[in-house]
């Protein structure tokens, strides 16, 4: 493994974390929503993807269409189920953090393996 690698696996392990931490939080407070976990789930298969030599031909677009996916199924969850979380009563702060972090770092991500077929 080269250096320019170095990144773009450390990335794609903090970006697993932030997935699983979500999961956990999802798990730890007993309110697993299948909408959320799915668009987990679809962040997991693309930085599966990432590494895979298959898919390094598309790997821009299928970035693309993961986050897009992952992004889309959050905002559903928020247009059915609202901002503030009907149990707690608290807005949904840690999902727009976890959302936030997601999104950034695979951007990031996206930015430095384009850097790196150049």
């Amino acid at each position: 493994m080269n250096k320019i690698d170095k990144p773009v696996i450390g990335l794609g392990i903090v970006i697993a974390l932030v997935q699983v931490l979500d999961i956990v939080i999802h798990a730890a407070t007993d309110q697993a929503e299948p909408i959320r976990i799915i668009a987990n789930i679809v962040i997991f298969a693309w930085l599966a993807s990432s590494v895979s030599a298959r898919f390094a031909e598309r790997a821009r677009l299928w970035a693309l269409a993961a986050l897009g996916s992952y992004l889309l199924l959050n905002a559903i969850f928020v247009a059915v189920e609202g901002t503030v979380n009907s149990e707690s009563g608290q807005f949904r702060t840690v999902l727009f953090i976890l959302m936030a972090l997601t999104a950034g770092l695979s951007l990031l991500m996206m930015r430095v393996q384009q850097r790196q077929s150049r």
